[in-house]
């Protein structure tokens, strides 16, 4: 049986490396690496919202079932992901946008907003997935 859970916060994993690896690209001149990486940020992004989706269509909603200090702690993250989430998703397509349009001056621009938002929300959601399915707070009763 697929693990969806894992496959998401391995596509976000997926995601956030291909980002470090497109910046890392541009700042060597590497413009078409750069573009490779970041359009497959964009594609592996737009799997994982599929999947994420259709995941919580057969599933619903999965409750975290922490207590204590890590009760808040995970709500404040969860919170601020999905927040960002929602934010990023029109600023990436924004970014990419302007760079399929040659618009390299706006696209900088909004790059040096989009990658930070992108970047967080990826690993948010990596931290998220792991306290809700795979930490001893996943297990609490």
């Amino acid at each position: 049986m697929l693990d969806t859970p894992a496959l998401n916060a391995s596509l976000n994993a997926t995601s956030a490396l291909l980002l470090v690896g497109g910046v890392t690209a541009i700042r060597a001149g590497r413009r078409a690496l750069h573009a490779t990486c970041m359009i497959g940020a964009a594609a592996v992004s737009v799997v994982f919202l599929v999947s994420y989706v259709l995941y919580h269509l057969q599933v619903g909603s999965v409750r975290f079932l922490g207590t204590g200090w890590i009760r808040p702690a995970y709500f404040s993250l969860l919170i601020s992901h999905t927040i960002l989430a929602v934010v990023v998703a029109p600023m990436a397509a924004r970014t990419l946008w302007l760079a399929l349009r040659g618009r390299f001056d706006g696209h900088r621009r909004m790059a040096r907003r989009t990658l930070p938002v992108w970047l967080y929300v990826c690993a948010s959601g990596i931290v998220v997935y792991w306290l809700l399915y795979r930490s001893v707070w996943s297990r609490a009763s």
